[in-house]
C-alpha cells in the first residue's frame, strides 16, 4: 500500500492506494469521529461493493442511501434523498458520511457533507479511475445545473481517501477510458516526463497492466496532490487542473449530461485547448500531435460535436465558473507539462480552435 498525503495544515489527509483495502477495517477507525457513519452509493455499485464496505464499518451504527447512476441525477433533487436519510436516521453534528462510488457519487456526498448542520466528515472510497485520479483528491464537491456543470457547490475536504484498485475489476472498458483523460491531463499541465511516460505506456494502461496502471494512479493523485496543497480554493494556479474543461464541460451541458461521459468530454476539450494553443503560437505543430495522437491511442474521442455549433459552444462557455468579469479564461500550454491561465483568446480564436476540430481522423 502507498500513502501519500495532501498537505494543508490542519486539514491535511492521506491518500491510501493499494489492493485489498475495502477488506481493512482500521484504515477507517481513526478517519471516523464518532458512532454514525452513512454510506452514499448507487444502484451500479452497491451490488458489487456495498456489503463489503459496510463490513469494513461495522464497528460503527452504518446506514446506507442507494441513488440512481449518471451524470444526469447529480442534481440538488436527488441531493436531497441524501439529506432525508440523513435526518431520518437522525444522525448528528459528528456522523461521517462515505462516498462510495465515481465522481458523481463524490461529488454530491462531499456537497451533502459540506451542508449537513453546516458540516460534517466524510471519506473518499472512489470505485471508477477517473474518480481515483481526480475527482476524489482536492475537496471540489457539488452538483450540476440545466444550465452549467458544477455550479452549484463548496470545497469541502474529505478526512481520507481510499483507493482499492481492485474495483477496477468491475469497471466498463468506456468508463475506463474515460478516466485515461485525467490521467493525461497530469502529464500536460504539469509533468513532461510523466506524459512521455504515457506516450509510451498507453497500450499498457489499455490493457490494464497492474504495474503500470498503480503507477499512474500514484504519479497522477501526487500531482494533484501538490497542486491542492499549493492552491486549495483555486485562486490561482489549480485553475490548470481544467485544462480541457472549459470546452468539455460545454459539451456535457449542451448534451444535457447524457451523450459524453466527462473524460471523453475532457479529451475533446484537451485537443481544442491545444489547438488554439498551437494556433496562437506557443505549442509547436509536433506536441500538438502529440497530443491529439495519444488521445487516439487511448481510445478516446477528439473530435468536437458535428451538430454543436460554435456559437452554442461559446454560450456555455461564458457561463462557466472560469469566467471572471465577464472574460472567458482558458487554461492553455505552453508545451507539454506547462500549462497556463490564459485571457488572450478572441472568440474568434476560440472558434477557429473549435471548427479545426471537427471530423479529425
Amino acid at each position: 500500500m502507498q500513502v501519500l498525503s495532501v498537505e494543508l495544515d490542519d486539514r491535511s489527509y492521506p491518500i491510501y492506494i493499494g489492493n485489498s483495502l475495502l477488506d481493512q477495517p482500521l484504515l477507517v477507525k481513526k478517519h471516523v469521529k464518532a458512532s454514525q457513519v452513512l454510506i452514499v452509493t448507487n444502484q451500479t455499485i452497491a451490488p458489487l461493493y456495498l456489503e463489503q464496505t459496510q463490513r469494513m464499518f461495522s464497528d460503527f451504527n452504518c446506514a446506507s442511501v442507494i441513488l440512481q447512476d449518471g451524470e444526469c441525477y447529480k442534481s440538488l433533487e436527488t441531493l436531497q434523498l441524501i439529506f432525508d436519510k440523513l435526518l431520518q436516521e437522525k444522525h448528528s453534528r459528528t456522523t461521517t458520511l462515505v462516498a462510495l462510488g465515481g465522481g458523481v457519487i463524490g461529488d454530491m456526498t462531499g456537497f451533502a457533507a459540506a451542508c449537513y448542520q453546516r458540516g460534517v466528515a466524510f471519506i473518499q472510497i472512489p470505485t471508477t479511475l477517473l474518480a481515483q485520479v481526480d475527482s476524489s483528491v482536492g475537496g471540489k464537491t457539488g452538483v450540476n445545473h440545466p444550465l452549467g456543470k458544477n455550479m452549484i457547490g463548496a470545497f469541502h475536504q474529505p478526512s481520507c481517501v481510499i483507493i482499492d484498485i481492485d474495483t477496477l475489476h468491475t469497471l466498463p472498458d468506456r468508463e475506463y477510458r474515460s478516466g485515461l483523460a485525467e490521467i493525461i491531463k497530469y502529464g500536460l499541465i504539469n509533468d513532461s516526463v510523466f506524459f512521455n511516460w504515457l506516450y509510451i505506456n498507453i497500450e499498457k494502461l489499455l490493457k490494464r497492466e497492474s504495474d503500470a496502471l498503480a503507477f499512474a494512479i500514484e504519479s497522477s493523485c501526487l500531482n494533484k496532490a501538490r497542486i491542492v496543497a499549493e492552491d486549495e480554493n483555486e485562486l490561482g494556479v489549480r485553475a490548470v487542473l481544467n485544462f480541457g474543461h472549459t470546452f468539455g464541460h460545454a459539451i456535457e451541458s449542451w448534451q444535457s449530461y447524457r451523450g459524453f461521459l466527462h473524460g471523453e468530454a475532457v479529451a475533446v476539450g484537451s485537443v481544442i485547448a491545444s489547438e488554439l494553443s498551437f494556433q496562437l503560437g506557443f505549442l509547436s505543430n509536433e506536441e500538438n500531435q502529440k497530443i491529439r495522437d495519444i488521445f487516439l491511442r487511448a481510445n478516446l474521442p477528439v473530435c468536437a460535436p458535428d451538430n454543436m455549433e460554435s456559437s452554442t459552444f461559446i454560450d456555455f462557455m461564458q457561463r462557466d465558473k472560469k469566467v471572471v468579469d465577464g472574460r472567458l479564461r482558458l487554461i492553455l500550454l505552453k508545451s507539454i507539462g506547462r500549462a497556463f491561465i490564459s485571457e488572450d483568446a478572441s472568440l474568434e480564436q476560440i472558434v477557429v480552435a473549435i471548427d479545426r476540430c471537427r471530423n479529425a481522423s
